[in-house]
């Protein structure tokens, strides 16, 4: 069992920084990245940090502190992670739907790049020729993850390029010389079995003839992480083993053997952190006991996109007596974190916890209702530290013009 941090840490440091506040455990994204590098420790697998689950710059240079690369999902992540100290070498980019422009800022940076479309895959042949290294993005036309407002893979998803459209691919290709040197798929969120992933490199088999000079296969990530009480994890020693298994028995026609990458993000941080709130609120009535905090779906807003699951505890209370409450946030919409959940009695001025809220948590936070961001904090070595400021009101006016 890994550690957590204790009700009493959390309750400090909500007495020190305010709430509403997410706290992130460097210790449990070491103990994640270390379940990865040992299920993979005897073959040629290379993970990179999908750091749009969180990209605070701290985190990032702690990451990289314990060895994985990077994944980008924009060009501005890009530079986020040179800030952070990234060679451009550790730096994966894979576009979506961008304009030209991004890619060819992409290269100027030196950064591993991974088109998604034909359009640009034609742009790109014209321009550079076999200059320069890319992958393909595909589309193997395979439904996974957790929600559909996840699933990247299946046949209507606006991500990669279809597999049925290879022969395309090879012909631009061909047209232009172009250095292919990976193959990317990633097929959702949230993914449990791992067959999804047997799938998917059943999908490239086919086509990893067609690329004379492939080094890599890139197999995304969407590693599933336990949200409820009983929930399991991806296993990721089984993983590791029919991964293995598969490309033992279909090496690479080209004679070399191909290295595996991953793309883990909520797997590294989901965990480790922990919004902390402060109960403003209590409001009987005859539907249900609302219990309203310091927050809303605009510093959280996983529960009202995606349905998910949050576990919440009463940290200030937690030997109360069970009472069924529906948690709900401050902001002007149904804004609701958890109907009908059971907590420890709860009162005003009480401080909640919800669990899992590293990944997906402050990065998809807004100021809608004008409402001001909140601060983070990190945690290390058991001194707690201060990664980002509370917004004030002067940020709400800070780029506008009067």
């Amino acid at each position: 069992m890994s550690k957590v941090l204790s009700n009493t840490e959390l309750a400090n440091i909500a007495d020190e920084f305010g709430t509403p506040v997410y706290v992130y455990d460097a210790e449990k994204i070491k103990e994640q990245y270390n379940k990865l590098i040992t299920a993979f420790k005897n073959t040629d697998t290379v993970f990179f940090y999908a750091c749009k689950a969180l990209t605070n710059i701290n985190i990032l240079q702690y990451i990289k502190s314990l060895g994985p690369n990077v994944d980008c999902s924009s060009i501005n992540e890009v530079k986020l992670a040179l800030h952070a100290g990234f060679p451009p070498e550790r730096i994966l980019y894979t576009s979506n739907g961008i304009a030209f422009s991004e890619i060819e800022e992409a290269k100027d940076l030196g950064v591993i790049i991974n088109i998604d479309s034909l359009s640009n895959l034609e742009k790109f042949g014209k321009k550079f020729g076999h200059s320069y290294p890319i992958g393909i993005r595909l589309r193997p036309n395979i439904m996974a993850g957790g929600h559909i407002k996840i699933s990247t893979g299946h046949e209507k998803s606006k991500f990669g390029i279809p597999v049925e459209q290879t022969d395309q691919i090879i012909s631009v290709v061909d047209k232009y010389n172009i250095y292919i040197n990976d193959l990317h798929i990633h097929t959702g969120s949230e993914i449990e079995n791992v067959d999804v992933f047997v799938k998917g490199i059943e999908v490239l088999f086919d086509i990893i003839p067609h690329f004379r000079e492939l080094k890599v296969i890139d197999l995304g990530g969407g590693f599933k992480v336990p949200y409820q009480k009983d929930d399991t994890e991806t296993d990721i020693n089984l993983l590791a083993q029919k991964v293995n298994e598969l490309f033992a028995s279909h090496p690479n026609p080209g004679g070399r053997p191909l290295q595996v990458w991953f793309e883990p993000g909520k797997f590294l941080v989901s965990e480790c952190g922990y919004f902390i709130t402060k109960v403003n609120v209590i409001k009987e009535t005859t539907a249900a006991t609302f219990v309203s905090v310091d927050s809303g779906f605009n510093h959280l807003i996983r529960p009202m996109f995606y349905d998910a699951y949050h576990r919440i505890q009463n940290i200030t209370n937690p030997g109360g007596a069970e009472k069924i409450y529906s948690v709900v946030g401050n902001i002007c919409e149904t804004d609701t974190f958890a109907w009908d959940r059971k907590l420890n009695e709860v009162r005003e001025g009480d401080y909640l916890v919800f669990y899992n809220a590293g990944a997906y948590g402050f990065q998809m936070s807004s100021n809608y209702n004008s409402r001001l961001k909140p601060a983070e904090v990190f945690v290390e070595n058991g001194k707690t530290k201060l990664i980002r400021q509370r917004d004030v009101f002067e940020d709400l006016l800070k780029n506008q013009i009067i």
